[in-house]
């Protein structure tokens, strides 16, 4: 217990570096834009300061997450991090929007933009974006979808820093001004892209949605196929969060003297489908009810 409990501090102590640099970085790029007059570099800078505000979300529903369960919050506080990834991705559509819009009204209004301040202040933030995403990844990124948008928002940083560096270079050889803006529209689109996706996964947890990784059909008769099951009268499956599938059916068993065994349910549940927490009722012949899925719309 002590381990793991010093272990998520020590991952949270890497987050907090993580914030630390990209606020300074924030600050360094927005001055650097105003003196070169670089949209694409004030682009770079507002991301960066979404990364900061990204990780902050994300050690901040990290620590809601770890709160024991109790009598008002049965389940515990897991969905927190998912929160925090549907948070921090919807930030990311809005910030991806605001830039394109900004990038348009710049189209109308063209300035001269010095390439030599852009090219220096992107090869610094590259360097810096990298390895904040690093610190990102090393925390738990992999496995965990609240981190994983946080993650998301450093690489894509790291790519808009690479965007910045090819116009600021691009401007001092050909004076071609237009890149900068084509570059700020290139990264707000991937900005959104990648919001866009996680915001959608978050939702699929939220609304209680079937795991992409379970065929609900196939599992269905799997259970069907079982000697000691006749019958599914309603089946839900649905996540916790990004990694705990739940399941929750009524079965219709065999005529037996005993009750039912379990265990072969079970065990098929967790080797098959990685569900670990299965609420199996017991129901008579005459229920009245859909097959396999309890759903009130039409699908049965």
């Amino acid at each position: 217990m002590s381990h793991s409990h010093n272990h998520a501090h020590h991952h949270d102590g890497k987050l907090n570096l993580a914030v630390f640099i990209n606020i300074l970085l924030t600050i360094a790029q927005i001055i650097g834009g105003l003196l070169s007059g670089s949209l694409s570099l004030i682009a770079d800078a507002l991301h960066n300061l979404s990364d900061a505000g990204a990780i902050l979300i994300a050690i901040f529903a990290r620590r809601i997450a770890r709160r024991p369960a109790n009598s008002k919050m049965t389940f515990g506080f897991k969905r927190a991090e998912i929160l925090g990834a549907l948070i921090n991705s919807t930030i990311l559509v809005i910030v991806g929007l605001y830039l394109i819009y900004e990038a348009l009204n710049k189209f109308f209004d063209p300035q001269p933009i010095d390439g030599w301040i852009i090219v220096w202040i992107a090869s610094i933030a590259l360097i810096i974006d990298a390895w904040t995403a690093w610190l990102t990844y090393q925390s738990g990124a992999k496995n965990n979808l609240n981190l994983k948008a946080a993650f998301i928002h450093n690489m894509s940083d790291a790519l808009a820093s690479v965007a910045v560096i090819v116009a600021g270079t691009l401007i001092i050889l050909y004076q071609w001004y237009i890149v900068d803006l084509l570059a700020t529209i290139a990264i707000s689109i991937y900005v959104i892209y990648h919001g866009y996706s996680l915001a959608k996964q978050t939702m699929v947890i939220l609304m209680q949605a079937v795991p992409d990784s379970i065929d609900i059909d196939k599992l269905c008769a799997e259970l069907e196929s079982l000697e000691s099951v006749a019958k599914i009268w309603h089946l839900h499956v649905w996540q916790l969060d990004d990694k705990e599938i739940l399941l929750e059916t009524s079965l219709e068993f065999h005529a037996t003297d005993s009750l039912p065994d379990l265990e072969p349910i079970k065990t098929m549940l967790k080797e098959n489908y990685g569900i670990h927490h299965a609420t199996i009722e017991n129901s008579a012949k005459n229920l009245i009810g859909h097959h396999c899925y309890d759903v009130n719309t039409a699908k049965s």
